[in-house]
């Protein structure tokens, strides 16, 4: 309950979060039928990148500051133009102060049809993501621990969907409760695209992470890790990684585009690193950098 993203929204880590949410929302709108984003971990929905403790820790300039001001090969740019249209709407006159948290972001790429439902446990950041949406008949806000969203809030009735799991990690276990958390929602919705962020940094158990999926019966699994610092004398967040269950069948192709690009963009040492391969599903190949 201790966790607040003001302090780190807009860092390398959104930024991959991001762009490949956007890119799962607008593979999703490739058919008329409706579909649900369900937001476990929404936070506040959208920063102030001027306030206090934004600048106090001035993540954002290393991450979504450094993209907006890149040149971008073309085929970059168009995966990403989803994701940097939306901060350009929000920042009209080019200076970057506001940044989307994944419900604002998802609700801005929505189309008529398309629904949100946010869930947030901490009471300040509940009241405020519910002030941000009053009044918009495509979002429902709940004061939820987003676990218990994964059971109690699948399937969606729209029966198509986006599950977004983007815990604290603020506890220990957290690898091993999103590894659970993803088998007891795939047991409900099993045809949904689920989207699970972790954290990489020193001493994490990211291989038996890893592990614990592959043993799971979720036959389709895509993950893809971002890294922009060695962690050899550093001990907060170097990286972030995704598991993409169900993914699009473009994705894999993107991420081989998309994530060079961004390890070189972000990259803050010269050990930054960027993969993406199949835990379960399609060929295991690893293609490293």
């Amino acid at each position: 309950m201790n966790y607040r993203h003001i302090y780190h929204a807009g860092n390398f880590a959104d930024v991959l979060k991001h762009a490949v949410l956007a890119r799962l929302i607008r593979y999703l709108q490739k058919k008329d039928a409706a579909f649900r984003v369900l937001d476990t971990h929404a936070g506040i929905g959208l920063y102030d990148l001027s306030s206090e403790e934004a600048q106090k820790t001035g993540e954002w300039r290393d991450g979504i500051g450094k993209i907006m001001e890149a040149e971008l090969a073309p085929q970059v740019a168009g995966l990403l133009e989803p994701y940097l249209t939306v901060i350009r709407e929000l920042n009209p006159d080019g200076e970057i102060r506001f940044y989307p948290g994944s419900p604002k972001l998802s609700r801005m790429l929505f189309r008529p049809q398309d629904r949100l439902s946010a869930m947030e446990l901490h009471p300040e950041d509940y009241a405020r993501l519910h002030r941000l949406f009053e009044g918009d008949h495509h979002a429902r806000i709940t004061e939820l621990d987003g676990w218990l969203a994964l059971g109690a809030h699948l399937p969606p009735k729209e029966k198509r969907g986006l599950v977004l799991v983007d815990p604290p990690f603020e506890e220990d276990g957290e690898y091993a409760r999103l590894v659970e958390g993803l088998v007891k929602a795939y047991r409900r919705f099993p045809g949904g695209t689920y989207c699970l962020w972790y954290p990489l940094k020193k001493a994490v158990p990211i291989k038996e992470f890893h592990e614990s999926l592959q043993a799971t019966d979720i036959p389709k699994m895509l993950c893809a890790e971002l890294s922009v610092r060695s962690d050899r004398e550093i001990t907060g967040l170097t990286g972030s990684g995704l598991i993409i269950v169900n993914p699009p069948f473009t994705l894999k192709d993107e991420l081989h585009a998309l994530l060079p690009a961004l390890k070189d963009h972000l990259a803050q040492d010269r050990f930054a690193s960027q993969r993406a391969f199949w835990l379960r599903g399609e060929a295991k190949a690893t293609k490293a950098d």
